[in-house]
């Protein structure tokens, strides 16, 4: 059963074509699974093995590929008919000998579109080299043409239901930084504080579950939070310890992501001065979002208030987000950063995450928002502070 209405993936579809179309593709093959889903509905854990799903530029459903076993899982969750879902043995799977893409090529020249202008996701985490050299080998008289993120910039202005489900990730994501901030404490250990969080991001809310987002929590701690992907450790935290969270909440593959950091103690002068740049940062980059401006503008904009204070970034300043799978839950389109011509629009959803990393500590403290007709929404509400616990628990 699909989650949204079949006319939403049959529009999701028809845009695709017409950048297949512009781009001279008669055929796309779609892996990144982010992807799949937007077109089809299907979702599984199963794109650790080879996966995907076949557009053909005149045909009104695309075919899904995958392993024998989990075909059951196209017809449970895909708006696809039986026609359209296509298994291969699993003598294909991590074999020496054989290849999915040896299935795939066969299936293709059996559809005698072996001459086509075919499309694929070169740089999508899920196509591999082999995929390639295998494609190529099968389909000798084909043109494989670059389709990396080509779904992806059709899937980046959100439809309302997109937008719902990206909100009740937001309410998911205030409760798990809550429980992110009620769990860390002197003398609990990390591991624990992340078990308290993952466990609120599955709980969700009393109305609705949460899902598994793309990302673990991350938790640099102590010195450690100069390095801004750090997970955690089993050492409890100290007293002064800073602390940040980066987290998502998610629903249905949809997320909100948050991040914020906690001091176990009173903070120094510089953790205090940096967190009071970077939220004047936020606030004024804020203000300044509306549709017609580009990224590249609104990065601009939070540059000039910390150059004001001494404070160079040279990261990008956040990036289109929304559904996705592991290993990231952005969607490799626009970036808010100089040289990124992207235009707003409405119904664009980012993750602004100014984090300021130098060589001792760093300070995070992030917001997820969407375009609006009139400006922008910050999707969670949680307080947009450095947080302080200077409460002391005994070990």
């Amino acid at each position: 059963m699909v989650f949204f209405p079949i006319h939403e993936y049959q529009d999701r579809l028809k845009n695709t074509k017409l950048r297949m179309e512009a781009n001279g593709m008669d055929v796309l093959l779609v892996t990144d699974p982010a992807n799949i889903n937007y077109l089809s509905g299907y979702d599984a854990w199963s794109f650790y093995v080879h996966q995907m799903l076949i557009i053909f530029i005149d045909e009104d459903q695309p075919y899904w590929i995958g392993r024998g076993q989990d075909a059951s899982a196209a017809i449970h969750t895909s708006w696809l008919d039986r026609e359209h879902i296509y298994a291969y043995a699993d003598e294909y799977v991590q074999s020496k000998v054989n290849h999915p893409m040896d299935f795939v090529s066969g299936f293709i020249r059996a559809k005698k579109r072996d001459k086509h202008k075919i499309g694929a996701e070169f740089d999508a985490y899920y196509f591999t080299a082999k995929n390639l050299l295998q494609l190529q080998a099968g389909l000798p008289n084909a043109v494989f043409k670059d389709g990396t993120n080509l779904v992806n910039w059709v899937r980046i202005i959100k439809s309302e239901r997109e937008i719902e489900c990206i909100k009740k990730a937001s309410r998911i994501s205030e409760v798990a930084m809550q429980a992110a901030f009620d769990s860390i404490e002197v003398g609990v250990r990390q591991c624990d504080a992340v078990a308290a969080i993952s466990h609120a991001q599955i709980q969700g809310t009393d109305e609705y579950g949460g899902d598994y987002p793309s990302i673990v929590p991350l938790l640099p701690t102590g010195d450690r939070t100069s390095a801004c992907h750090l997970t955690w450790t089993d050492e409890a935290f100290h007293q002064g310890d800073p602390v940040i969270i980066e987290l998502a909440g998610c629903y249905h593959r949809y997320h909100s992501p948050l991040a914020r950091t906690v001091i176990l103690g009173i903070p120094d002068e510089q953790s205090q001065y940096i967190a009071e740049v970077v939220v004047e940062g936020i606030n004024t980059t804020i203000d300044a979002i509306k549709p017609g401006i580009t990224c590249e503008e609104v990065e601009l904009v939070w540059k000039k208030v910390i150059e004001k204070y001494g404070i160079i970034k040279d990261s990008r300043l956040g990036y289109s987000m929304g559904l996705n799978y592991p290993p990231d839950w952005g969607e490799h389109t626009a970036s808010l950063r100089a040289g990124d011509h992207t235009v707003l629009q409405p119904n664009m959803t980012f993750h602004m995450i100014p984090g300021i990393w130098l060589d001792n500590m760093g300070i995070e403290i992030s917001e997820s928002f969407r375009v609006t007709e009139i400006g922008c929404e910050v999707l969670a509400q949680f307080p947009r502070e450095l947080l302080v616990k200077p409460n002391i628990r005994l070990a």
